[in-house]
């Protein structure tokens, strides 16, 4: 008999956004379902999620609701309802958390991983789909994996309704003649800059020389883009409760901003919208970030530590002013973005963890 071996599973909600809105409207299902921005394609928005159907047209999250209507001109076009995604995010995450010997580790609305010592992995992980599927009518995949890394990109394989598994004993099968994009936190970016080096598949990333890899990226991204090429990563699920390190508003423009009175008046808004976030929070702002998009679509970021910590709206604004009039660039402003990093908590913030959709943290893991 098999003795009972700890595993992580990684569980994502199936176009979680797009099927809660199916759910409230059943005569949905079936039809290219785009959800995004207040629901007009006429005004600047992204998408936040689109459903299978509308995918199959090439419409893909963070597309401009504008394009996503040209390649799917039949789509049903929703606006973005948060409360009703926390909602049902909630319900799936209290389902998880009530899994026999789980623990679990919220990434987002629709993804969390969960930590399970079981001789069965596959069955616990169709269990956890029923579980779900009863408590909030909403299907979700399972990937299954003896690191982080791994029960995150498995679960893609088992998308839609499914459940995959990948271990070391099958990574190089599944994985290695694949490109290193493939990789969870590897982009376009990292992933050209490897194949610039010779790196073009998971395998031959795995087998990099590590020198190389630090002479590129650095001495803890090099080894660490090593890793993901071996699958390598933390097995380690962390419920511990996520406390905030920052908080931001952003806006995109229906009209661009032109003048630099413009650009002010907008930067001071978002700065009094975060300071509020920071007073509920009682954490006062140490560093500023500033996000701008010009016209068309050129983003840059900037950020500057504050002499001392505030919770004065002026002062963030004016610092993110002064970093946007540094740019030098009278470009109409599409977008805007005032993000204020907080002091730490009281004991500082727990291990560095998984974040998200972006990729694993960086760092030495086994």
């Amino acid at each position: 008999m098999t003795q009972p071996a700890p595993w992580v599973l990684h569980v994502d909600l199936d176009q979680f956004i797009a099927a809660v809105e199916i759910l409230r409207r059943p005569e949905l299902a079936g039809l290219p379902v785009i959800v995004g921005g207040r629901g007009d394609p006429t005004e600047r928005a992204v998408v936040s999620t689109a459903s299978y159907e509308a995918r199959a047209f090439g419409v893909r999250s963070g597309m401009p609701l504008k394009t996503a209507v040209r390649r799917c001109p039949e789509a049903v076009l929703l606006p973005v309802d948060a409360p009703a995604y926390e909602a049902a995010s909630a319900v799936v995450m209290q389902t998880l958390r009530g899994m026999p010997g789980a623990v679990v580790e919220v990434l987002g609305w629709d993804e969390a991983f969960v930590g399970v010592t079981t001789d069965d992995p596959v069955a616990y992980a169709q269990r956890i789909r029923a579980a779900v599927l009863d408590a909030s009518d909403l299907h979700c995949s399972v990937g299954v994996g003896d690191t982080k890394v791994r029960a995150k990109i498995a679960t893609d394989f088992g998308k839609p309704q499914g459940v995959f598994v990948l271990t070391r004993e099958n990574w190089f099968e599944v994985m290695g003649d694949r490109p290193t994009i493939a990789l969870w936190g590897v982009g376009p970016r990292i992933s050209a800059r490897l194949s610039a080096r010779g790196y073009t598949t998971v395998r031959e990333l795995a087998a990099a020389d590590e020198a190389e890899l630090v002479a590129e990226f650095g001495p803890t991204m090099g080894p660490h883009y090593g890793r993901l090429g071996r699958g390598v990563s933390s097995a380690t699920v962390d419920d511990t409760p996520w406390v905030a390190r920052a908080h931001g508003r952003e806006t995109t423009y229906q009209s661009n901003l032109a003048l630099p009175q413009e650009v002010a008046d907008a930067v001071r808004a978002l700065a009094a919208q975060v300071v509020e976030d920071l007073r509920r929070e009682g954490r006062p702002c140490a560093r500023v970030f500033l996000k701008v998009r010009f016209a068309p679509f050129f983003t840059t970021n900037r950020v500057r530590k504050l002499p001392t910590p505030t919770f004065d709206a002026d002062v963030i604004a004016g610092t993110a002013l002064d970093l946007f009039r540094e740019l030098a660039d009278d470009r109409p402003v599409r977008l805007l973005g005032v993000r204020a990093e907080m002091v730490p908590p009281e004991g500082g913030y727990a291990a560095p963890r998984s974040t998200g959709r972006g990729g694993p943290a960086a760092g030495p893991r086994d």
